[in-house]
């Protein structure tokens, strides 16, 4: 049975200069083979390293990249991965002070949220407008997008390294 290719992107907001050799590590193993990021300073936290660069492997590698890297010390990143044939894409992001958020995508990268997620803040809403914005916000990962939002400015024009599958 053929694997079916997928594509996306990992970002890896900051994270601390001696962790860069073990998140390549992780990254690589995830995705089946060695990787070299081309790491930057990140200005908005001194001391830190950014790096950012397109994937190319089996589908649901966002998720193992993710699994990888969850749960890391003072490392901040976001890993997508498009929508293919068959499966629906993702988007995972992590802080260390909120964990880890999934989202499922759409084929222009926009957050779906599933029906039963709309209903079940429209139940514990209680019709109240205040908690229903707030159920919402969680369900579309507002906080972390609210938190790492800096960090991805401070990318700007940076250079994308494209990895891919030979043969």
């Amino acid at each position: 049975m053929a694997h079916t290719l997928a594509r996306g992107v990992l970002f890896v907001h900051s994270a601390p200069r001696a962790l860069c050799p073990h998140i390549e590590w992780a990254a690589g193993r995830a995705i089946d083979r060695a990787v070299n990021f081309d790491w930057a300073e990140q200005p908005v936290l001194k001391g830190t390293q950014r790096a950012e660069f397109v994937w190319e492997g089996e589908r649901g590698s966002a998720a193992k990249i993710a699994s990888a890297l969850r749960g890391w010390e003072h490392l901040r990143f976001e890993v997508t991965e498009e929508s293919s044939p068959g499966a629906d894409g993702g988007r995972w992001m992590h802080t260390p002070d909120l964990g880890v958020f999934f989202a499922q995508t759409d084929t222009a990268g926009n957050t779906v949220i599933p029906e039963d997620r709309v209903r079940y803040a429209l139940d514990v809403s209680g019709g109240n407008a205040l908690d229903l914005q707030r159920e919402l916000r969680l369900a579309l990962g507002q906080a972390w997008d609210d938190e790492l939002e800096p960090f991805r400015h401070a990318g700007d024009g940076s250079r994308v390294v494209w990895l891919h599958r030979a043969g």
